[in-house]
């Protein structure tokens, strides 16, 4: 049951099953040489690893000092954010993602904010290729695309091993089973 002025639809979601069972999500602050490490967070706490999703399910909430108290709970030292989030989870080719999905839309470029951290409802603007047998066939832009981050979670069929290194969340492209899309 959902609390009363809940700020997150992943509220009393701890141990819940919202990704595939083959996705974990951890925290490495103390990766030598990685842009976001650091020894310690906005609060001066010191970081250390973190399991945020295991095996699909929420392991941990990312908790500041302050956001932790509110919540009963101790600091994961993630005030000013996450340092160094990396993906576990089989990797394959953008060839492969493209394959599988078949006919779709290979999003290249997401504009606006449009994301509801409460519902969960996600809405942005994008541009990118239509996707026909597998195959890339044409550009498309001035499209809109819509879901729900937990049907979207739960609907991730793969992700890619075109990781970009460069920021402090590493992860490839995501393969999403269904969304729904509009213009173009």
């Amino acid at each position: 049951m959902r609390r009363s002025g809940q700020s997150s639809f992943l509220c009393d979601r701890l141990g819940d099953a919202l990704f595939p069972e083959w996705f974990s999500l951890q925290e490495k602050p103390m990766e030598i040489g990685a842009m976001a490490s650091s020894p310690f967070d906005n609060d001066g706490v010191q970081t250390r690893d973190n399991v945020f999703v295991e095996n699909g399910r929420l392991a941990s909430y990312m908790l500041s000092a302050y956001s932790a108290r509110r919540l009963g709970m101790q600091t994961t030292a993630n005030a000013g954010g996450a340092r160094n989030l990396r993906i576990a989870a089989p990797l394959a080719s953008r060839d492969e993602l493209l394959a599988r999905m078949g006919r779709g839309v290979l999003v290249t470029e997401l504009m606006g904010q449009g994301v509801n951290a409460v519902t969960g409802d996600y809405s942005r603007g994008a541009a990118g290729f239509w996707v026909e047998n597998g195959k890339i066939q044409y550009p498309v832009e001035e499209f809109t695309i819509a879901g729900n981050l937990e049907a979207m979670f739960r609907g991730l069929a793969g992700v890619g091993s075109d990781i970009d290194t460069r920021g402090s969340i590493h992860t490839g492209s995501w393969l999403i089973d269904e969304m729904t899309v509009a213009g173009g």
